[in-house]
């Protein structure tokens, strides 16, 4: 395996994600922010954080699969996420756990950041990610 993650003794703990990613290998692969829009450009669950982390999270496994990775071989997923406020963590986890099995997603994640912006470029799009995985 080209990524190994893993958490440090000390560091903040528990979390649903490794703190560090090391990735070993030549081929890099960036996968551009994906929105809740599936391969149709149809707009999957609008209004629904739950469904967008879903869908998103799977358009992303698409753009890894067209280069020959997974997320077993991704180091760093970035969500970026309107109105963000605590108490939709549950909600965004919820999309998560939704398709942690029908996409092989590995528990703890890779190191996971989830950012709060203003607005994403539709009005509707409540969550955006972006992924980087490292391939030998």
């Amino acid at each position: 395996m080209s990524v190994t993650t893993f958490s440090p003794e000390n560091m903040f703990q528990p979390v649903p994600y490794h703190h560090v990613a090391m990735g070993t290998g030549s081929r890099h692969v960036h996968v551009a922010g994906q929105i809740f829009r599936d391969g149709n450009a149809n707009l999957i669950a609008t209004g629904d954080l739950s469904g967008q982390v879903a869908q998103v999270l799977r358009n992303t496994a698409l753009g890894l699969a067209g280069a020959g990775a997974t997320f077993a071989d991704v180091v760093r997923l970035r969500f970026f996420m309107t109105q963000s406020a605590p108490e939709k963590i549950g909600a965004f986890m919820a999309g998560i756990e939704s398709v942690v099995d029908e996409l092989r997603l590995p528990q703890p994640l890779p190191p996971v950041s989830v950012i709060g912006v203003d607005f994403l470029f539709e009005p509707a799009v409540l969550v955006e990610l972006e992924a980087y995985a490292v391939l030998d």
